[in-house]
């Protein structure tokens, strides 16, 4: 199983000179890739903004949307702008899209939500179209375009996934949880006659360092998901927060099946991504 790591996107007080720090010491410290999260209605980075800063510093380590909420962006521009990313960085993006969970971001976009799932479903198959010919250049340098994931946990969403992506982000939790939506991915897959099976992406939030430190990640995570209400708290609580914590997490992830763990901070602090690698040890 391949490990990456988030880029520190959505944590308070994160600028730009250690968005660069991040991406070049997680490369240097052996991640297999530096992930974003997205959010419209947030005090944020825009993802593809940071990963192409995050290309600029990095030769290796891949580029990944866990997820970028599809339906909010036109998709000739989100075409052009993949292309762009994908060939900026030497072909190491991967595309991860969904519906997101927000409607406050969907009007703050002038986008109805209400067919958002069909709006996906359309935009999909016309990225692979616009990377093929129909739009003009940059071609992605990856040939058949920049791999696509797919996140979500109902019914269509697995169907969607089978589809037309190559694979399933899971949105976090325990190794049960991933196991559970893993076996749906699969079983999606092969309803749909595709041969192998789905690329499987898992993702966790990790604060390393004394009770205040940790304290403060939790905050940070309640905040973000403070619109799912009393599943926040849930979200905070499943923070880990022990390099042995980070350990058995990773392990258990490997023995379900996952193929990249993406690990995403919840503090603005490179002593923190230190202390990460530190924790998973041999295991980059």
């Amino acid at each position: 199983m391949r490990i990456g790591v988030g880029l520190p996107t959505t944590t308070p007080g994160a600028g730009g000179e250690l968005m660069l720090d991040w991406a070049r010491l997680a490369e240097e410290r052996g991640f297999a890739s530096l992930g974003t999260i997205d959010r419209a209605v947030y005090d944020s980075w825009e993802p593809a903004v940071a990963l192409a800063a995050a290309a600029a510093v990095s030769e290796r380590i891949r580029l990944v949307t866990m997820i970028l909420i599809g339906p909010l962006r036109s998709t000739a521009l989100l075409a052009k702008q993949a292309a762009s990313l994908d060939v900026l960085s030497g072909g190491r993006l991967v595309l991860g899209l969904g519906i997101g969970a927000r409607h406050d971001d969907y009007q703050a976009a002038g986008v109805d939500p209400r067919h958002r799932g069909r709006d996906l479903s359309e935009q999909l198959v016309r990225l692979r179209m616009l990377w093929e010919g129909e739009l003009p250049g940059p071609r992605p340098l990856q040939p058949d375009g920049p791999p696509l994931l797919m996140g979500g946990l109902g019914g269509p969403a697995y169907a969607r996934m089978a589809r037309y992506s190559d694979g399933f982000v899971h949105n976090g939790g325990p190794p049960s949880a991933f196991a559970a939506a893993a076996a749906r991915a699969r079983a999606a897959w092969a309803d749909a006659g595709r041969p192998g099976r789905p690329q499987l992406w898992g993702q966790a939030y990790w604060a390393l360092g004394g009770a205040a430190e940790v304290e403060r990640g939790r905050d940070y995570l309640r905040h973000y998901y403070a619109f799912t209400r009393g599943y926040a708290e849930q979200i905070a609580a499943g923070c880990l927060a022990t390099p042995q914590a980070v350990k058995d997490y990773v392990r258990a992830y490997e023995e379900e099946g996952c193929d990249e763990l993406v690990l995403f901070p919840t503090l603005s602090s490179l002593e923190q991504l230190e202390r990460l690698a530190d924790a998973l040890g041999d295991l980059l």
